[in-house]
């Protein structure tokens, strides 16, 4: 309830008081200005990074391997140009943090390890041997048991 709070009340009263201030320091046409501008780079920057990876994804496919971290990477690219896109200055600066490559990175790999974290506490159990995907009659039963 929090997360939401802040993301629909305190994000958009923070970007109008930040908007605002930029407006009485700028004027409003060359703040308007200004916010298009960041938009449109924003865009730019998206596109350029998200093509960038689609051709990194379509290598590691080549070479028979997951494109997991370009994966990841490319919803954080579309998360930033959603931000980017949004009017204001400051969810375009977190925006751009994110079409930083080392931000990112740190970022996507922080969730993808809590995500893990969460998936091995919440499916693991003290009763069942761990399950083996390439041989499932391994450590549980056999789908053929679960069957009779």
């Amino acid at each position: 309830m929090g997360l939401l709070f802040l993301l629909f009340v305190a994000v958009p009263i923070l970007e109008l008081m930040v908007i605002v201030q930029v407006g009485q320091s700028l004027g409003a046409w060359n703040t308007a200005g200004l916010l298009v501008v960041d938009s449109l780079l924003g865009a730019w920057l998206v596109k350029h990074q998200g093509l960038g990876l689609i051709r990194k994804s379509r290598e590691r496919l080549r070479n028979g391997e997951m494109p997991g971290s370009e994966i990841s990477a490319g919803i954080a690219v579309l998360f930033a140009g959603a931000l980017m896109l949004t009017p204001g200055f400051v969810t375009d600066a977190v925006g751009l943090m994110l079409l930083i490559p080392p931000i990112r990175n740190l970022l996507t790999s922080s969730i993808r390890r809590r995500f893990r974290s969460r998936l091995s506490t919440n499916f693991a159990s003290p009763d069942l041997p761990p399950w083996n995907p390439i041989d499932p009659t391994e450590g549980g039963h056999s789908p053929e048991e679960g069957d009779q």
